[in-house]
């Protein structure tokens, strides 16, 4: 991947920042985006002679973005391989709760937002270019109070593979990846309420939690040559929890109240 450029949005922090390190330390040049000015100042500070990283600060679905963005990247670094559209929302609720501002705040940031910035890359992409999406297992099976945001994280998985079929003959492939919840400040508020762990981590036959690093990892793989044959792909990063029924032990046995 030496000398390839990409694009990560969310970059700051979480998530985002394991898959700019990931991507950085195998050469890739990379530009993120973010809406933390001052965070994506101090990635950039920490990173310097480590990869080769700028970014641009900037809202999502603010009407310019795009054009900002990918012009940036392509000021910068010379072209563009690699569009990751990782910034998202995790406002959640049961739909009878989902207010318009709550369902136009995921809509505008998780689904129209990338859909424009990849209607922009495309048009700097040729032969060996990658686009990712960093969704959710929500996006893959039916969760309570998922809301707006399992409906939206569905609706990359449609845009995902409509890209994959539309721009696969010019050699651009297109895949997902869906984590199973990981730490990050977005979910430390609740990671260790009792409700969260029995929904989440007691169903995953894998005994540790998911990490940013787990995710990053797979971004650069799918991102890279070693994965030149695989399009339209949605991958979980989950540890079992979205094809078995696994329940641990300890919740196996555990007496009903």
């Amino acid at each position: 991947m030496q000398g390839k450029v990409a694009i990560v949005t969310g970059a700051a922090g979480g998530i985002g920042e394991a898959i700019v390190r990931s991507l950085g330390a195998r050469g890739v040049s990379v530009l993120g985006t973010g809406r933390n000015e001052a965070k994506l100042a101090a990635l950039k500070q920490a990173l310097d002679g480590e990869l080769a990283f700028d970014f641009v600060a900037v809202d999502a679905a603010a009407e310019d973005a795009p054009v900002r963005i990918v012009e940036r990247a392509v000021e910068r670094f010379g072209r563009l391989d690699v569009l990751v559209n990782n910034a998202g929302s995790f406002n959640f609720g049961p739909v009878d709760q989902t207010t318009d501002a709550m369902l136009d705040e995921v809509l505008n940031i998780s689904l129209r937002a990338p859909f424009r910035l990849c209607r922009e890359a495309l048009g700097r992409m040729g032969e060996g270019a990658s686009i990712l999406f960093i969704g959710s297992t929500w996006g893959l099976y039916g969760t309570p109070g998922g809301g707006a945001y399992s409906t939206v994280k569905a609706g990359q998985i449609g845009l995902m593979q409509t890209l994959a079929a539309e721009y696969g003959p010019r050699g651009i492939r297109a895949n997902y990846i869906a984590p199973t919840v990981v730490r990050t400040e977005m979910t430390d508020a609740f990671w260790d309420l009792d409700f969260f762990r029995r929904t989440n981590h007691e169903l995953t036959p894998l005994r540790r939690d998911c990490t940013a690093e787990d995710i990053g990892r797979m971004t650069a793989f799918l991102a890279s040559d070693d994965a030149g044959f695989v399009n339209g792909q949605t991958i979980a990063v989950d540890g079992g929890i979205s094809t078995t029924r696994y329940l641990a032990p300890e919740a196996v046995g555990a007496l009903r109240q």
